[in-house]
């Protein structure tokens, strides 16, 4: 346990690195180049995550100010996915999760059951959270550890179906997302943009971001979107005209610096995947592998942010008029790209699509955060989380996002 909790403790901008460089050794690359690519890919994620923070920062004081402004009052307190991690991490099953996820990529791999070679340590946090949730539903070790399996086997078999998109719309060659809370939502994204596609009228309109800068130039590019957007954002927040300023400044910047960090990411990922081929093709003939990553490195797309930051009034307003929705959005509201991956990669970018598939992917979020406040709050209270003043139960607009672990949760839990 302590070896794993050093390991953690490290983030993912010194694991990548460590994780890459002995990957591309394994690969049969040169040392210089193996670090080189690993150093490369570390620098990538430390500026994705500086540019995330940047996102967060300036949007959690305005979503705030929005509850605030718009006396939302719900008993169920979104204390956001970091808590959610760090409860995860702070339950027994740990050890035991790490374990088997290792094993069942291994075996997977082995078997040509998967493609996914997860290098995203990480957010195996997200396997505990579905082993943890069991666990305490049931008072059963074992149970959460086959929720854990299940939900391992699922979303790397998700991470495969998906690949292709992945690859193709973000760009990102060789790489596949076995990120539980993104990729749950892929398989209904895919389908309401299938129904969406056939719907007379509204399969005309397309608000691409890219067809829409061709049209319009300057108008049309993302850091332009990014201003207006957060500009926007800063009107229904209250701000005044300094902070609506300002945080349209800073969004802009999100928009146009999140590209340039995945492109270095790329950079050192690419020869890689380039290696991995060479050895596998030579050893395993007609065997493909896909280098799993965390989503964060496909919130860079434009139609992704522009759809996510849309999203956040049209979140707080579900949360107000959603007929048992207990859920008070708030930390999670500023992290709302990364659930809308899937709600605007099936389109190709189409952000209008990327609204509609969106808003049902939070109609979800928000009845399943709900659902599970119980079970979160009683594994908050076996960690000695420190609640809120006034806060009786939590969930999250993450923990509400793992559609695939709840899924599993409520079989178990009819069961046994």
């Amino acid at each position: 346990m302590s070896i794993i909790q050093f390991i953690l403790d490290l983030g993912p901008t010194v694991m990548m690195p460590v994780i890459i460089t002995l990957l591309g050794l394994l690969f049969r690359q040169k040392i210089s180049k193996a670090f080189r690519a690993g150093l490369t890919i570390g620098i990538g994620f430390a500026g994705i995550n500086l540019v995330i923070g940047l996102l967060v920062s300036n949007l959690s004081p305005a979503t705030q100010a929005m509850v605030k402004n718009w006396n939302l009052s719900l008993d169920v307190m979104d204390v956001g996915w970091p808590i959610s991690a760090a409860i995860s991490f702070g339950t027994t099953i740990v050890p035991a999760v790490f374990l088997l996820g290792f094993a069942i990529n291994i075996i997977m791999l082995a078997f040509n059951w998967t493609k996914t070679m997860d290098v995203d340590l990480w957010n195996y946090w997200h396997f505990i959270f579905t082993g943890a949730l069991v666990m305490f539903a049931t008072n059963s070790l074992i149970l959460g550890l086959v929720a854990a399996g299940l939900t391992i086997i699922i979303i790397f078999k998700l991470a495969d179906w998906t690949a292709p998109y992945v690859q193709d719309f973000f760009g990102l060659d060789g790489v596949s997302l076995p990120h539980t809370e993104t990729v749950s939502w892929a398989p209904l994204g895919i389908g309401i943009n299938w129904v969406l596609e056939r719907i007379p009228g509204i399969n005309k309109i397309d608000l691409d971001t890219e067809k829409i800068q061709k049209r319009f130039g300057l108008f049309g590019e993302p850091m332009l979107m990014g201003l207006i957007l957060g500009g926007a954002i800063g009107v229904v927040a209250g701000y005044d005209l300094k902070g609506v300023i300002q945080l349209g400044i800073s969004m802009a910047a999100v928009m146009f610096l999140m590209p340039r960090m995945v492109r270095i990411l790329m950079e050192g990922l690419i020869p890689l995947s380039e290696s991995a081929r060479d050895f596998i093709s030579t050893r395993f003939p007609g065997k493909e592998v896909y280098i799993g990553l965390d989503a964060a490195i496909a919130i860079g797309h434009p139609a992704v942010i522009a759809t996510g930051l849309v999203m956040i009034p049209i979140t707080l307003l579900l949360a107000a008029i959603l007929p048992g929705n207990r859920l008070l959005p708030f930390t999670d509201l500023a992290i709302l790209p990364f659930f809308m991956i899937w709600a605007v990669a099936p389109s190709k970018g189409n952000v209008f699509r990327g609204i509609i598939t969106g808003t049902i992917f939070m109609i979800g979020i928000l009845y399943i955060g709900t659902a599970i406040a119980g079970v979160s709050t009683t594994m908050a209270q076996s960690v000695g989380f420190a609640f809120p003043e006034g806060t009786a139960e939590i969930s999250s607009l993450d923990g509400g996002a793992h559609l695939v672990p709840y899924i599993i949760y409520k079989i178990i839990e009819l069961i046994f």
